[in-house]
């Protein structure tokens, strides 16, 4: 009797690691653009610091982004059981807030730059923030920005394993909260270091090492511009995506809009693809500015009260 009830046991328990397997794979698979949003967005955050000081704010950020979970997994679970309806306007909000910052960094990169003298320009060149302020700034901005990120994935997850056991819903979202957040801070870590890398490799004896270090070195300057371009870029995407799958009727008209994109002759899968993105890019540009316009009234505003 005993036997038979721990070969029942085990039985179980195999058939629990089997579906938290196939889960996690695809909750992996369905989350993995948002992994390379997180991965442009927080590499463009923590770039431009000492070089002897990339690591260290690489890994005071992903500590950030482990307490993230260790919040966002419990209430996801929490919010799961009790209000499942609260899940889509919290993401929502985090989708609006990516999208004001991103309409924030291209407002200061466009006018304010533009708007300062040459000599204060040549006095902030001069004298730049103190190193350690800068990481402080870098770091909780990336912090914020993981937590939204961190919060789709979560969600997303969260859908796949609905309508499964407390236990499995727990096990997938913990693996895929681990393995995200070890994956995309383990590549961050690698891409801030790849000009270290190439000035190591260029100084080696041989030729064709001193070749690609020289590469390497030519290469990383457009791979972090690149980078900041594609974050800002991201925090459009996934924000307007956000808020278009919260809207029904607008998330309907996209998808309308796609198929009809789609059925066009010569146009492939890609191409639709990449429409639906564009036009989720577009949601997140105008969410951007309305946030934008709006916060920006309530503070003249306050500012005139005072």
């Amino acid at each position: 009797m005993a036997f038979g009830s721990l070969l029942t046991l085990l039985d179980d328990i195999a058939s629990i690691l089997d579906d938290v397997s196939v889960m996690t794979k695809t909750a992996a698979s369905k989350t993995a653009g948002v992994l390379g949003d997180d991965l442009a967005l927080n590499a463009q955050q923590v770039s431009g610091v000492v070089a002897k000081r990339e690591l260290p704010v690489v890994w005071a950020v992903a500590k950030g982004s482990f307490v993230n979970k260790l919040i966002l997994v419990p209430v996801a679970l929490g919010i799961s059981a009790v209000a499942p309806w609260l899940i889509t306007p919290l993401l929502m909000v985090g989708g609006t807030y990516l999208c004001f910052e991103g309409t924030e960094k291209l407002i200061h990169h466009f006018f304010h730059r533009s708007k300062k003298m040459p000599e204060q320009v040549a006095k902030e060149l001069a004298a730049p923030p103190a190193p350690v302020d800068t990481e402080k700034a870098k770091v909780k901005g990336a912090i914020r920005t993981d937590f939204v990120l961190s919060a789709e994935i979560i969600a997303i997850t969260l859908g796949i394993v609905a309508d499964s056991t407390f236990s499995t819903q727990l096990l997938v979202l913990s693996i895929i909260a681990v393995v995200m957040t070890a994956g995309v801070y383990g590549l961050v870590a690698g891409i801030v270091k790849l000009d270290d890398l190439g000035l190591h490799l260029s100084q080696k004896t041989g030729a064709a090492s001193r070749s690609m270090g020289r590469g390497i070195l030519w290469f990383a300057p457009f791979l972090m511009k690149g980078l900041t371009i594609v974050g800002t870029a991201a925090m459009f995407l996934v924000g307007g995506g956000i808020i278009a799958h919260g809207l029904p009727w607008l998330h309907h008209s996209i998808e309308g809009m796609v198929h009809k994109i789609g059925a066009i002759e010569d146009v492939g899968t890609f191409l639709s693809a990449l429409s639906e993105a564009l036009l989720n890019g577009v949601v997140g540009l105008a969410t951007g500015a309305i946030a934008w316009l709006v916060v920006t009234g309530v503070q003249k505003a306050r500012g005139k009260s005072h």
